[in-house]
């Protein structure tokens, strides 16, 4: 939309909500759009435009039909739109259903639903329903990224909307194109699904993300109805997990020691013979128990030539075939790299899409509500509030103020003030309530709080279940749609561990630590000062101030072996960041900017990586520049993601991945 555009469907919607009789299209094509030069047949497809804009965002347009003769006259037709009936109800909570509630939309972070669970936020904050609430300590659980396929599928659910897609088969190791009606996306065994109806064949089917090959295509043109009750979480909880089975691997003497752990003493005898080989000199043959070959593959490729996969074939195709894509990419021609100046800014920066007009007209009738309710707040507090600068929400606030009811008065337009920098709102037009949830709203938030069950703490108070039950009757129909969506497990396979680093977080102690280090392959003895704990999925990490490596660091919790209290008082370090989101990342002044290539499907990866800049290429491709705290694991990091990534600058550790990848598929050439 242009912004001529957005002040148009504005004064629109004012004109719409403040008749009682409603409006003829006459008088709105005179009094709103001012319009004297186009034709009858135009002006009524532009009229039409809008309404369906409108519809989009939360508001119906009623149609009032005179009684009588000439009723179906299109002339005689008025429009309006209700005050009620497109309105969010009022919503009271508790500060403990409010401190749920944000854990809850804090979960999707920069995922998938993230903007709809902020959106759904300020709404609440916009009709005075949240109040000030403290977060439990440690528990900030979130959803990792589920990438570009996440994101269309949803879209096309909630649309009803069928995709295709290439999908690669495990019961036949080929990749097929599938044609499906998605009516539900859900994790289970640490996986998404996208659960439909199979029109190739005729049946309902289970497809897990990992395993597309291509981009999502949705077909917007045609449509379809889910199963009457349908219910993700439901039908995923019939899956089966797959069966233990064992891999055959041959490992460098005295690397991997998590993966030698895995195999540990009770591994399966390595067979022997001409068809297994033997392993060469200066390597021990492993067998690890395994349930998903492309998982497992996914981390040998990883370790490039320090593993090498012998059986069963599938492994050992998966391995190869995520080593080759890495290796084609990284040997493609090498793009202009050059960023927008606008994200040349100091410090680090959220990465965003270009911010446009709907997004505008999205944040202008949040943004009334929210200043009806919170008189006074200084200009920048507001700014701050829905994640703009000051320039772009003193815009916002000159388009309200110039916007108002047809050829009105002065008081009939919207009243707002900030010349003391303080924001105060005297005349809203009826826009002093947010619009309802919108599916992706009340999924993101209901979801989220579903996903919240799992962890006990939570599971066993009563705010969990009294907020979920007051926020499914405020969604209302939209709500009930919330059940083609189901979250992952985020408990942690550990509790004792979280729950003695919860512990000393709250008590201010120091905890000594031993840590197996996957970079370093080794473990190390360390003394911390625990800061704030927070998870992706069920992985959970403890964010802490490190005196061996004099900096702050992120463990993970199922790499520690042992964690207990030294009997030392925390140290003066730096405390943790309070602002929202919750980062995985802490920066530090050490770090090394690195400026990566991503594909179209891998880049998912800039959020994941809190990118500070990024840049689109052709196809869909992007650049982006991220912090590393050590480019030592930048090789891993390209071969474990196949043909997603690669590193372009700096220089050495763009060999570095090259020759990381030729050496590992050098072992597989026989």
């Amino acid at each position: 939309m242009s912004a001529s555009r957005t002040e148009r469907l504005l004064n629109l919607l004012i004109a719409l909500l403040n008749t009682k009789y409603g409006l003829r299209r006459s008088e709105l094509r005179e009094k709103v759009y001012h319009d004297t030069t186009s034709t009858d047949v135009s002006f009524g497809r532009m009229f039409e435009r809008d309404k369906a804009e409108l519809r989009q965002f939360g508001f119906e347009v009623e149609t009032v039909m005179d009684q009588g003769w000439g009723s179906d006259d299109p002339a005689t037709t008025r429009y309006r739109i209700g005050k009620e009936s497109n309105r969010l109800p009022d919503v009271s909570l508790t500060p403990e259903e409010c401190a749920v509630l944000i854990l809850a939309a804090q979960l999707w972070e920069h995922a998938a639903l993230g903007s709809a669970a902020v959106n759904a936020v300020r709404k609440l904050q916009a009709a005075g329903g949240l109040v000030d609430a403290e977060l439990p300590v440690g528990v900030q659980p979130r959803i990792r990224p589920a990438g570009r396929a996440f994101e269309d599928l949803v879209g096309a659910m909630h649309a009803q909307h069928p995709v295709s897609f290439r999908y690669f088969a495990d019961s036949t190791g080929k990749e097929e194109e599938r044609l499906v009606e998605p009516w539900g996306l859900g994790s289970r065994f640490g996986q998404w699904y996208v659960v439909g109806q199979d029109r190739g064949r005729g049946a309902k089917r289970f497809f897990r993300l990992s395993r597309l090959t291509s981009a999502v295509t949705v077909l917007d043109k045609e449509s379809f109805t889910a199963p009457s009750g349908f219910n993700v979480r439901a039908e995923l909880a019939g899956l089966q997990e797959l069966p233990v089975r064992t891999a055959v691997v041959d490992v460098e003497e005295g690397r991997l020691l998590g993966l030698r752990k895995r195999a540990g003493d009770s591994a399966a005898p390595v067979a022997q013979g001409p068809a297994a080989g033997q392993p060469r000199a200066g390597r021990d043959r492993l067998s690890v128990p395994f349930r998903d070959a492309e998982a497992l593959g996914e981390e040998l490729a990883s370790y490039g030539p320090r593993v090498a996969a012998v059986s069963p074939p599938e492994l050992v195709a998966a391995v190869r075939r995520r080593l080759s894509a890495a290796a084609v990419f990284a040997a493609a021609p090498v793009p202009e790299v050059a960023f927008p100046e606008v994200f040349r800014q100091a410090g680090p920066a959220q990465r965003g899409r270009k911010r446009t007009s709907e997004d505008q007209l999205k944040r202008m009738l949040q943004l009334v509500p929210f200043l009806v309710h919170n008189q006074g707040l200084h200009i920048s507090e507001v700014a701050a509030k829905f994640g703009v600068t000051r320039k772009e929400l003193e815009d916002d606030l000159r388009i309200l103020i110039c916007s108002g009811l047809p050829e009105g008065y002065p008081d009939d337009l919207l009243d707002i003030q900030w010349d003391d920098d303080h924001v105060f709102i005297t005349q809203d037009l009826e826009l002093n309530r947010p619009v309802r949830f919108t599916v992706d709203e009340a999924c993101a938030l209901l979801t989220g709080l579903e996903t919240l069950n799992g962890l006990p703490e939570l599971a066993e108070g009563s705010a969990l279940e009294s907020v979920t039950l007051k926020l499914m009757a405020a969604a209302g129909e939209e709500g009930l749609k919330a059940a083609s969506l189901s979250g992952p497990e985020v408990a942690p396979a550990n509790s004792a561990t979280l729950e003695t680093a919860r512990e000393a977080i709250r008590a201010g102690a120091q905890l000594h630590l031993s840590y197996f280090s996957a970079q370093r392959d080794a473990v190390s003895e360390r003394d911390v000062d625990p800061r704030r704990l927070y998870s992706l999925d069920n992985t959970w990490y403890l964010e802490a101030y490190c005196h061996s490596a004099r900096g702050l660091r992120n463990f993970r919790l199922d790499r520690i072996e042992g964690l207990a209290p030294n009997g030392r008082p925390v140290s003066a370090a730096a405390t943790p960041a309070e602002s929202f989101p919750v980062k995985l990342f802490t920066p530090n002044d050490d770090d090394t900017m690195v400026v990566v290539e991503l594909a179209a499907r891998g880049t998912w990866l800039a959020d994941d990586y809190y990118a500070e800049r990024t840049a689109a290429l052709p196809g869909g491709a992007m650049l982006a520049e991220i912090r590393f705290g050590s480019t030592d694991w930048l090789p891993m990091f390209v071969a474990r993601h196949g043909g997603l990534v690669r590193i372009l600058q700096p220089g050495a550790p763009a060999d570095a991945a090259r020759e990381w990848l030729a050496a590992a598929l050098a072992q597989y050439k026989d």
